[in-house]
């Protein structure tokens, strides 16, 4: 028994140390834009359902925050102050399926064909769901989704969205970023972000390492068709999000699970729909529920799902065309540990930089902030004064 924990934990902390770096590089960069650009300024790029404003909502999202629970947050904060209910969700999917972080880390875990795939999926989910907003969305469930909306029911995560961390004031980017409330700023979103995704980050990691340890390859195959390369090929994209629902991990947790059943079997595209679907996670239906009623979320359930499967065909259909899908064989479940080897360096080195954020963070007043994360979606509008200190002039 105790030899089987430990060897959980071990894959657990070899998954761990292997993406350290990564996620402090990605935190960074989310914290700089999230510190140079203003939430007015997006809610006025995204007022309607333009492709244009898509494409820009989809930027905007990469460019956020990459915890799920505060991406449907910061969608429906989007949504009340005026933006368009599409692109509010096409700037929810970029925030968690088309982040920097996320990215480096399926190549770092499982291989650079994943990142260029989900590049190009997630472009492609949003087509559909925009389509089929357009197709199926009624005037009247909107209304009824917006009446909800505003009556402000806090989900997860709604400080963290709430707030608008971004530095006031004239001057060049470079020289808003490294003044004094620049990096007090990138300090604090710093922060914050991993605040908001450390609980599935954590999760992920453990339920990858047990189910690597003690779930059968066997038992993986027979579940998606592994011996039938084209019923493999079908079955998962429609599979790969009921697994995901039901696992409940979020955001860049989800990805060592996604090694697991890339190594267990799934296809291509069944490993795609698997990420994609942190959305639909079965904590953030009820949030849907909360934000826009019961049959919103019911909607977005549906639509979502179909968008999820599509992206998920898409990609192994294009990607097996042109020879790109991986060998599942390459992939690895890291388990040596620490060893002295780039990623060791890579660590110390971020692990610094992290240091220092953490250290600005708390001698300008964040834990004040911290603490207003979990927030209602009204009153944390505007910071406490502590954590404002100097951003007006």
């Amino acid at each position: 028994m105790w030899h089987a924990i430990g060897h959980a934990l071990s894959i657990t902390a070899s998954m761990t140390w292997e993406i350290t770096w990564a996620l402090i590089l990605g935190f960074t960069l989310s914290a700089v834009v999230q510190a140079l650009v203003r939430r007015s300024t997006v809610v006025r790029l995204l007022g309607d359902d333009r492709p244009r404003t898509l494409a820009l909502a989809a930027g905007l999202g990469a460019a956020s925050s990459s915890c799920s629970y505060a991406a449907v947050a910061l969608a429906r904060s989007l949504f009340r102050k005026g933006a368009d209910f599409t692109a509010a969700m096409a700037f929810e999917i970029a925030s968690t399926n088309l982040v920097i972080e996320l990215g480096v880390i399926l190549t770092l875990l499982m291989g650079w064909q994943f990142t260029v795939a989900e590049f190009v999926g997630g472009p492609m989910m949003i087509i559909v769901l925009a389509v089929l907003f357009r197709v199926f969305l009624r005037e009247r469930l909107l209304r009824e989704a917006r009446e909800q909306a505003e009556r402000g029911l806090a989900g997860s995560m709604e400080g963290h969205a709430a707030m608008d961390m971004s530095v006031q004031g004239e001057g060049r980017f470079v020289r808003r970023l490294f003044s004094r409330d620049g990096l007090t700023a990138v300090s604090h979103i710093f922060v914050m972000e991993w605040a908001a995704i450390l609980r599935d980050l954590v999760a992920g990691l453990l339920i990858a390492g047990a189910i690597a340890a003690w779930v059968p390859d066997d038992f993986w195959r027979t579940f998606f068709l592994w011996g039938h390369p084209l019923a493999a090929k079908l079955i998962g994209p429609l599979v790969g999000p009921v697994v995901a629902i039901a696992t409940f991990v979020c955001s860049i947790g989800n990805v060592p699970l996604a090694v697991v059943l890339w190594k267990g079997g799934i296809s291509f595209g069944g490993v795609i729909a698997f990420i994609y679907a942190d959305l639909l996670i079965l904590p953030i239906l009820n949030i849907y529920r909360k934000y826009y009623g019961t049959r919103m979320a019911a909607f977005l359930l549906v639509t979502f799902y179909a968008a999820i499967v599509v992206a998920g065909y898409v990609v192994e259909f294009l990607f097996g065309g042109l020879g790109l899908i991986p060998g599942q064989a390459a992939a690895r479940i890291p388990e040596e540990g620490v060893t002295w080897n780039y990623t060791t360096w890579l660590n110390i080195a971020f692990l610094m930089a992290a240091a220092a954020l953490v250290v600005r963070f708390l001698r300008t007043g964040g834990l004040a902030m911290l603490r207003m994360m979990g927030g209602s979606p009204d009153h944390s509008e505007h910071e406490p004064a502590a954590a404002h200190e100097g951003h007006h002039h």
